[in-house]
C-alpha cells in the first residue's frame, strides 16, 4: 500500500507593537493567510520592544485594540505571551517557545519591506532564519543579484515574498493626527474609522488614546 504523507501544520507568526492595529495590518494578515494557507496565524504584540525609543500604550489596551482589531479574521490567534514577559521582546525567544510546543510545524514569520531591511540587526536573526521561513510583504519580488541581499544568497531558500497593495496608513501616522490638538477630529471616530477597524475607533475614543503630542 502507499505510504501516506502527512503535511505539517503551517502556522505564521505576526508581530508588532500594534499601537494601534490597522486595516493595513489586517490586510496583510488575511494575504498571509491565503497565499500561504496558514493553518492558523498568531498575532503577538510586543512587549517592551528594544528596538523603538519611544514608549509604547499600555499593554492592556493594545491588548485589547488587537483583540478587536483581529476577532473577525478567521484563523487569527491573538497571543499575550509577549506582554506578559519580563525583560526586551526578541523575536527568537517567542519563535523557540512556538516551536517547542508545535514540534509537527511549519513557522512562518511575517514582516514588513522595512522591518526586513533592518533583519540582520535583529537579535540572533541567523538563528530565526532556522527556525521560520522569513514572508517579506513587498510590491515586488526581491531581485537576489542586489548586494543588499548578499548576507542572505545562501539562505534564500528561506525567503518568501507576499504581494501586498500600497496602503497609505501607519500607526504613527494615526497616533500624529490624534495628538495634533484638533478637538474636532479627536471626537470623531469617522476620522479614524478610515484607518482603523471601528471597533478600534471606538476603543481609542472610549480611552482618549493619542491625545498627547508624540
Amino acid at each position: 500500500m502507499p505510504q501516506t504523507t502527512i503535511s505539517r501544520r503551517k502556522i505564521g507568526v505576526f508581530g508588532g507593537a500594534f499601537d494601534p492595529p490597522h486595516k493595513a495590518h489586517i490586510a496583510l494578515a488575511k494575504t498571509a493567510i491565503e497565499a500561504l494557507a496558514l493553518d492558523e496565524l498568531r498575532v503577538i504584540p510586543t512587549g517592551q520592544a528594544w528596538h523603538k525609543t519611544r514608549s509604547l500604550s499600555a499593554p492592556e489596551h493594545r491588548l485589547a485594540m488587537t483583540r478587536l482589531a483581529f476577532a473577525g479574521v478567521p484563523r487569527v490567534v491573538v497571543d499575550s505571551r509577549e506582554l506578559e514577559r519580563a525583560g526586551p521582546s526578541f523575536t527568537i525567544t517567542t519563535l523557540r517557545a512556538l516551536q517547542s510546543e508545535n514540534p509537527d510545524a511549519q513557522l512562518y514569520l511575517i514582516m514588513g519591506a522595512d522591518q526586513f531591511a533592518a533583519f540582520r540587526q535583529w537579535h540572533e536573526w541567523q538563528a530565526i532564519v532556522a527556525i521560520a521561513i522569513i514572508c517579506i510583504a513587498a510590491r515586488a519580488r526581491f531581485d537576489w543579484t542586489d548586494s543588499h541581499f548578499d548576507a542572505y544568497k545562501e539562505l534564500k531558500d528561506r525567503f518568501l515574498t507576499l504581494p501586498m497593495l500600497v496602503m497609505p496608513v501607519s500607526a504613527t501616522q494615526i497616533r500624529e493626527a490624534l495628538a495634533s490638538g484638533n478637538q474636532q477630529c479627536c471626537d470623531d471616530i469617522a476620522f479614524v474609522s478610515d484607518m482603523v477597524a471601528e471597533p478600534v475607533a471606538r476603543y481609542i475614543s472610549l480611552y482618549r488614546l493619542y491625545r498627547n503630542p508624540l
